[in-house]
């Protein structure tokens, strides 16, 4: 009986990977009696078991623990993920033909609830740090300066922290946000663990943010999918953010998602600070001992001045190696060490660490990267390499916007070949993934630096979304 998907996933299992990817629970059990629950627990909306939809019992109770837990006003469950949370807060925010101002390197649910609201948008972008390759954060003065050139923004949407675990500084930010009585939605996929330890950057809702999207499941330890909406502020039309989840989740949602976020909360709100100081403690020695030898670079918030990285998450290890690139560190690791990053770019290989990673995890980790810099095989490294105009980098991309997103996704369109695409409009979205930002939205001119960016990417095996036709290396264009 063949079984892709399963056999797949058991192949993975048998190389007995130390996982340094999402989600944060790596494989491990909350439970001890997890494994033979979830069959049992799998139901549906009946007597005693309440309805996500319209809470009134269990899920309402859990959901008030939550918002406790996380210094919330309210919570909701997605069982959508980030990306449903994100689409619900937008659109409760909002009205049809709003502007709202939104961090260009945001996620790609962002554009899309955008063009599901038909609303205009003004870009802020990220800034870029020439001497370690590595998009930092968004200034908050620049912030201010778009608020006060468009009067008419309604909301603002910002990411943080980053993919990589940086950090803008979001109090300031907020606080700017609010003087000019705006909203500020904040996409914080990457940091529901940031509430429970002082030595983490302040999480959104604790800086004041009037709404927060958490992906629970990518730093802690609950299942794919398993996502919170906390609202921060009375500024937020509880009712109206409600009818909007309802509308972007699954009228079956899961009970197995819903029950992993009951125990993650009540996890964290037991152990999570003692489990994170612990977990810093063996980061902080593992980046300490590897930032000695020559020729490895661990990233902290000390190597940038403050402006650039207000702060830095410690628990995204963002590991460089002279000479040798993100894609094929990630090679390495993955075949000799079985040690499997969360992605890499051209210059980083990123670990993404979480309570469940213990002492020899951190230990393997770092002993497989000195053991590559101290044994350096240059068959193996050459074996994985790919070669590529490094010049053209995302520091580089600005795209200029020609026609409106919501008009040029509905526009007519024709597939084009790449090296032909130059000073045409994008028709589509073309998104590296992971982390899922993207490089063209609808509606932006294609530039001689785009279109080198893309064939970098493609060069060097980064997944793109997009892309009509890979082989011809195809991307939709906008008819006007």
């Amino acid at each position: 009986m063949k079984m892709p998907i399963v056999e797949g996933l058991q192949r993975y299992i048998n190389d007995k990977n130390i996982r340094f990817h999402m989600p944060g629970h790596k494989g491990k059990d909350l439970l001890l009696e997890w494994k033979k629950l979830i069959p049992q627990i799998d139901v549906t909306e009946l007597e005693g078991t309440d309805n996500l939809h319209d809470p009134k019992t269990i899920i309402l109770e859990s959901q008030r623990l939550a918002a406790k837990t996380f210094g919330a006003k309210k919570t909701f469950y997605s069982v959508n993920g980030t990306t449903g949370g994100i689409l619900a807060a937008i659109s409760a925010v909002t009205n049809p033909g709003d502007k709202v101002l939104i961090q260009r390197n945001c996620h790609r649910s962002v554009y899309n609830a955008l063009i599901l609201n038909n609303l205009r948008v003004e870009y802020i972008y990220p800034n870029y740090n020439n001497e370690k390759n590595i998009v930092t954060g968004v200034y908050p003065n620049e912030i201010e300066e778009k608020l006060k050139k468009n009067k008419d923004i309604k909301a603002v949407v910002i990411t943080n922290p980053s993919y990589y675990g940086i950090c803008s500084d979001i109090k300031q930010i907020v606080k700017i946000v609010h003087r000019y009585n705006k909203v500020i939605i904040v996409d914080e996929a990457h940091g529901s663990h940031l509430r429970f330890n002082r030595k983490l950057p302040i999480s959104a809702i604790e800086a004041g943010a009037d709404i927060s999207v958490q992906s629970i499941h990518k730093t802690l330890p609950a299942f794919t999918q398993s996502s919170m909406i906390h609202v921060g502020t009375d500024t937020i039309d509880i009712n109206k953010l409600a009818k909007m989840i309802s509308i972007y989740q699954t009228t079956s949602p899961s009970y197995i998602l819903m029950a992993s976020l009951d125990m993650v909360r009540a996890y964290m709100q037991k152990y999570g600070e003692n489990k994170l100081n612990q977990l810093i403690e063996y980061i902080e020695e593992g980046t300490t001992l590897l930032n000695t030898f020559e020729g490895i670079n661990v990233f902290n918030s000390a190597q940038i001045n403050k402006k650039d990285v207000f702060d830095f998450d410690i628990t995204k290890l963002i590991i460089n190696i002279k000479g040798i690139s993100g894609e094929q560190l990630e090679y390495i690791l993955r075949t000799r060490y079985k040690i499997r990053l969360e992605m890499f770019d051209h210059f980083y290989g990123l670990a993404l660490c979480s309570v469940f990673d213990e002492k020899d995890d951190i230990d393997r980790l770092v002993y497989a990267v000195k053991d590559i810099v101290k044994n350096r095989d240059e068959k193996l490294i050459s074996s994985s390499i790919t070669e590529g105009n490094t010049i053209a980098d995302i520091k580089y991309i600005k795209p200029q916007v020609k026609l409106p997103l919501h008009k040029a996704f509905y526009s007519k369109k024709k597939s084009i070949e790449l090296s032909k695409s130059l000073g045409q409009i994008s028709g589509g979205f073309i998104i590296p993934y992971p982390p899922g930002v993207p490089i063209l939205c609808p509606g932006e001119l294609i530039t001689k630096e785009i279109i080198e960016y893309i064939q970098f990417l493609i060069h060097n095996r980064i997944t793109l979304l997009g892309l009509i036709d890979e082989e011809r290396k195809e991307l939709e264009v906008a008819i006007i």
